[in-house]
C-alpha cells in the first residue's frame, strides 16, 4: 500500500507528466495569443520537453521561460517567414477552390497548395525545434532545417500525419486543445532527437548523455 503513495510509483509519474502536458499547452496557448510569438512560444515548449520532462533537469515553468526569452528573436523572425508562407498557401488555395467551384479545372491545384501548407507548418516544426536546441546563425538554421527535412523525408511526412491527425482531434473534440499542442511537441521530440542526434558530434553526445546522468543520479 505504501508503494502506491510512492511518488515514484509510475502512476504518479504519469499523472505528473499528464499535468506538465497541460500547463505546457495552455502556456503555449496564452504566448500564441499576440500571434506574432508563435514561434518564441513553439520553441519554448519543445526545449521544455526535451530539457524537463523527458530528462528531468530544472523545473517546467523556469526553463519554459527562459528558452523562451532567449530564442525569442531568432525565433519570431523564422515565425513571421513561416507564418507568410502559410498564408500565401492558404489564400492560393482557397482562390483556386473557388475558382474550381465555376467550373475551371482547378480543384488538383487547391489540394496541391493545402499539402504545401502542411508541409510548411511541419518544416517550421524541424526550425523551432532547431533553434531550440542548436545556437546557429539564422540563415544556416533555416538552410539546415529545410535541408533535414527534405533528407529526413519518411520522418518529415510521418510528422505531416500527426499533424492533420492533431487538427482534427482538436477540431473534433475542441477541449484536447489543453493537451494535444504538448503531446504533438512530445511525439516530434522523439522523431527529431533521433535525427539531430545524427548531426552531433560524439563530444556532443557524451556530454549531452552525462548532463542528464546527472540529474538521474
Amino acid at each position: 500500500m505504501g508503494s502506491f503513495f510512492n511518488l515514484d510509483n509510475k502512476l504518479f509519474q504519469s499523472v505528473g507528466k499528464a499535468v506538465d502536458c497541460i500547463t505546457l499547452s495552455m502556456l503555449w496557448l496564452l504566448c500564441c495569443i499576440p500571434v506574432v510569438t508563435v514561434g518564441a512560444a513553439s520553441t519554448a515548449v519543445y526545449y521544455t520537453i526535451n530539457k524537463v520532462i523527458r530528462h528531468g533537469r530544472g523545473y517546467l515553468w523556469s526553463e519554459y521561460w527562459h528558452a523562451f526569452r532567449v530564442n525569442f528573436k531568432q525565433a519570431t523572425l523564422a515565425w513571421l517567414i513561416v507564418l507568410a508562407a502559410l498564408a500565401v498557401m492558404a489564400i492560393d488555395s482557397a482562390f483556386m477552390r473557388q475558382l474550381a467551384e465555376t467550373g475551371q479545372n482547378t480543384g488538383i491545384l487547391s489540394i496541391v497548395f493545402l499539402v504545401l501548407f502542411f508541409l510548411v507548418l511541419v518544416w517550421a516544426g524541424y526550425v523551432f525545434s532547431y533553434i531550440a536546441r542548436f545556437e546557429n546563425s539564422f540563415r544556416q538554421t533555416l538552410k539546415n532545417s529545410a535541408f533535414m527535412a527534405i533528407v529526413h523525408l519518411p520522418w518529415t511526412l510521418l510528422m505531416l500525419v500527426l499533424a492533420v491527425v492533431s487538427c482534427l482531434a482538436v477540431y473534433v473534440i475542441f477541449p484536447l486543445i489543453l493537451i494535444v499542442p504538448a503531446v504533438y511537441a512530445m511525439l516530434l521530440n522523439q522523431i527529431l532527437e533521433r535525427i539531430f542526434k545524427k548531426y552531433m558530434t560524439a563530444e556532443d553526445l557524451a556530454e549531452e548523455e552525462e548532463r542528464n546522468r546527472e540529474y538521474y543520479n
